[in-house]
């Protein structure tokens, strides 16, 4: 009836025992968790230490709390620029001049083809263009990303769709989380805490970090390319400022021979020359053999390079240049070469970031709040302990037993994961305590109810596990399904309450059914009692 398999016994204990200590390194401080791991002897294998810690939120440490949003405007007009070269491409292969040139307008591109043969040629290839939108989870929806017109006059009409637009911005969020995160944390070492939070906004925390300003300054799109430039009044040309020039404009060719995307490495130092700031960077190979090629066939020209629309630098092409590597410069400081390096390192952001709210949280404050947090749980945990003992004799300590595992394993799967601990999570923490302990309630009672219908013992212990086991996993999956929407809708501290009560759920099925089944099994087993001992 109350007997378990030794394999049984061994995998509840072997899961608690590794839950426990999974939790360690969270019990430490960040200076102990260094001295420990120094302490481990060599010959012991790194899987066998635990290492990972639960990171503290920004509520609990103080730091940064900066808010991003993907200007609209500047992606869709990045996306146009794009989309030009693409129906150039397009109308070149297909042999057909167009009049007047590729015109940008406010939502895409317009050209005009009069000719109606020409144009009955290039629109399939063109209507090519417009992919259509698949959802990761339903596949295709229908949509297009272009919607393209076609009047009777011969204007050709190329406009994103709404649609084209939104999933454009969802999948550039996407790509900024893991550049921001290159950015800002370059050695690994600030444990920031970057997710999206609605459409179009990143959600940046950066904890114990009080200077946002530097992190600010690395937010900027560095999109880097090489052209070349123009004559004035070329029709393939646009005029970009000159940072050589004092801000005058420059016709620079739209063609881009490299851009910032094949660069595999970016260093500061300093020109041997001149002894001026500069950054050596390296090309892929397909870069550097585009680079090669065009130096090849531009000797004597001036080379622009061009960081976000600006023309930091044009030196005059002496000689083709095929080692794949090269130096930018421009009247850099030495801070600006080491955050640009960094930037080109990281890669480019899809579309500019703007900084929507930035803050800063105290130390002192996030020191009040743990302590504020640490007793809530700590007097909790206590008047809890004394009800169940009070109310259940020897089977309320069996509890209170589970209990403490309860959390234990709690903090072990935070730390498995570095999961982010915040105010909320702590309040999680503390209604988890309640939410295991009524597992226990409910067995008991039940316990109660068939003992006194006269049931044996054993029989009654049975039959409590039993018959409350569809309650507890009833009440269980309808919180989780709570908080699994808090989780997904949430953002910031709601996701930290939402991520500490589904595994507080998880563990207490663990402890509060299993484990407790397995003491009292053990108990009953030890002292053979006549009666219920409550």
């Amino acid at each position: 009836m109350l007997r378990f398999s030794r394999t049984k016994i061994a995998l509840t204990l072997g899961f608690v025992l590794l839950g426990l200590i999974l939790a360690v390194p969270s019990m430490l401080t960040k200076q102990e968790r260094e001295a420990y791991l120094k302490a481990v002897p060599s010959w012991v294998p790194s899987w066998l230490v635990p290492q990972r810690a639960m990171i503290l939120g920004l509520d609990l440490q103080g730091g940064s709390h900066i808010l991003l949003e993907v200007d609209r405007t500047d992606l869709v007009r990045g996306q146009g620029t794009q989309l030009r070269d693409d129906v150039r491409r397009t109308l070149r292969e297909g042999n057909v001049q167009p009049e007047g040139g590729i015109q940008l307008s406010p939502r895409g591109v317009q050209v005009r083809i009069s000719d109606a043969a020409a144009r009955a040629r290039v629109m399939p290839k063109l209507r090519e263009l417009a992919q259509p939108i698949n959802n990761a989870i339903l596949g295709p929806t229908g949509a297009r990303t272009l919607d393209i017109v076609e009047g009777a006059d011969g204007l050709i009409q190329l406009n994103f769709s709404e649609a084209g637009i939104t999933d454009r911005i969802r999948r550039a969020v996407d790509q900024s989380i893991e550049v921001v995160r290159k950015r800002i944390d370059p050695t690994g070492t600030l444990e920031p805490s970057i997710q999206r939070q609605g459409l179009d906004r990143v959600l940046v925390q950066i904890p114990g970090l009080q200077d946002a300003s530097d992190v600010a300054k690395n937010l900027n799109p560095a999109k880097l390319e090489f052209r070349l430039l123009g004559d004035a009044g070329s029709t393939d040309t646009e005029l970009m400022p000159s940072k050589e020039a004092g801000g005058q404009r420059v016709p620079v060719e739209r063609r881009v021979i490299v851009s910032g995307s094949e660069l595999t490495d970016a260093q500061p130092g300093f020109d041997q020359r001149t002894n001026e700031p500069i950054v050596n960077f390296r090309f892929t190979l397909k870069g550097a053999q585009a680079f090669a090629e065009a130096t090849t066939q531009n000797v004597g020209r001036p080379l622009a390079i061009v960081l976000d629309n600006v023309v930091i630098s044009a030196p005059r092409i002496l000689q083709p240049i095929t080692g794949g590597s090269g130096q930018i410069s421009g009247r850099f400081t030495v801070e600006e070469v080491n955050n640009l390096s960094i930037q080109l390192r990281s890669g480019a952001l899809p579309a500019k970031l703007v900084i929507v709210e930035q803050r800063t949280v105290g130390p002192g404050l996030g020191k009040d709040s743990i302590d504020a947090g640490v007793k809530a749980t700590i007097y909790a945990a206590i008047f809890v302990v004394l009800y169940m003992f009070a109310t259940y004799g020897v089977f309320g300590f069996i509890a209170n037993i589970a209990l403490i595992v309860h959390v234990g394993l709690i903090i072990g799967l935070m730390s498995l994961l570095e999961a982010t601990m915040t105010l909320p999570g702590i309040a999680g923490i503390v209604l988890t305590i309640g939410t295991a302990v009524d597992s226990n309630v409910l067995i008991y009672e039940r316990i109660r109810e068939e003992a006194r219908a006269g049931r044996s013992v054993v029989s009654a212990i049975q039959a409590g596990f039993d018959r409350a086991f569809a309650t507890i996993i009833d009440s269980n999956s309808t919180m989780a399904i709570a908080a699994l929407i808090l989780f997904f809708m949430g953002s910031g501290p709601v996701r930290g309450f939402a991520v500490v009560f589904i595994l507080g759920i998880m563990t207490t099925v663990i402890t509060a059914v299993t484990m407790t089944r397995m003491m009292i099994a053990l108990w009953y087993a030890w002292t053979r009692p006549k009666v219920i001992p409550f």
